[in-house]
């Protein structure tokens, strides 16, 4: 209409399209929602993006984030967007870039990380309307106070890749030390994991894991999983490790 000669008021006349959106519209083009649906692309219709292709994602990286986010992470409603926060300890900063380095992987930006000014924690934070898409265990209350089940797509991903959720639960909710056990006068010192979580779904999703990969572990205490054979010790440390 504009190549024809016409105005935007009698743009704005001939489709009802606000005379200011005809302005926008005609300097910078349409929003991104809109040239999808001028192109014919699908929308994903709880955010307005275009349709996930969720079993396309990358697995090692989405699944160390599902871990880290059923540890420590939660989503809250920012504007028309998603904010994810990951609560992590600052004496770890080698977590703490992971933790970014990933996110940009799957974002495409580069999250903030901020120092909590109460304690010795730093709150890495990225806005993204898929981020409720990408993680559909979000709801109400504490996560141990409601079910947490994976969805179908998720469990292929982590299927590829347990290791890595591995990686992303003990980096949050889990510790690697050193066992000392005193049998007959003499002391013994043995490396050991720990995961604790008072959610019974989300232990179960570690040990899943664990047996996904042939790795031993025992219940230990009502909200502990150890990991203490030497062999079992050894497997894990191959996707673990000491934090950093």
């Amino acid at each position: 209409m504009k190549a024809d000669g016409k105005t935007d008021r009698e743009v704005n006349l001939l489709t009802g399209v606000p005379v200011a959106t005809v302005r926008l519209w005609r300097r910078f083009g349409p929003p991104m929602q809109a040239a999808h649906v001028l192109a014919g692309t699908d929308l994903c219709p709880d955010c307005g993006l275009p349709a996930h292709e969720f079993k396309r994602l990358p697995a090692t990286p989405y699944s160390y984030l599902l871990g880290v986010y059923l540890g420590d992470g939660c989503l809250s409603a920012h504007g028309g967007s998603w904010s994810l926060r990951i609560t992590l300890d600052k004496a770890y900063p080698g977590i703490i870039e992971e933790c970014r380095a990933t996110i940009e992987a799957l974002r495409g930006r580069t999250p903030a990380a901020t120092p909590s000014r109460r304690d010795g924690s730093v709150v890495v934070t990225s806005a993204w309307k898929a981020w409720r898409c990408l993680f559909p265990q979000h709801g109400r209350g504490k996560k141990h106070e409601r079910n947490i089940e994976l969805a179908d797509w998720q469990r292929e991903l982590v299927a590829c890749a347990p290791g890595s959720l591995l990686r992303g639960l003990i980096h949050t909710d889990g510790w690697r030390a050193t066992n000392r056990v005193v049998s007959k006068g003499k002391t013994y010192e043995y490396p050991r994991y720990q995961f604790s979580n008072r959610s019974d779904d989300i232990r179960r999703i570690f040990t899943n894991a664990c047996d996904a990969l042939g790795i031993e572990w025992r219940s230990w205490t009502r909200y502990h999983v150890s990991v203490a054979k030497r062999s079992a010790v050894a497997q894990l440390d191959a996707y673990v490790g000491p934090k950093s």
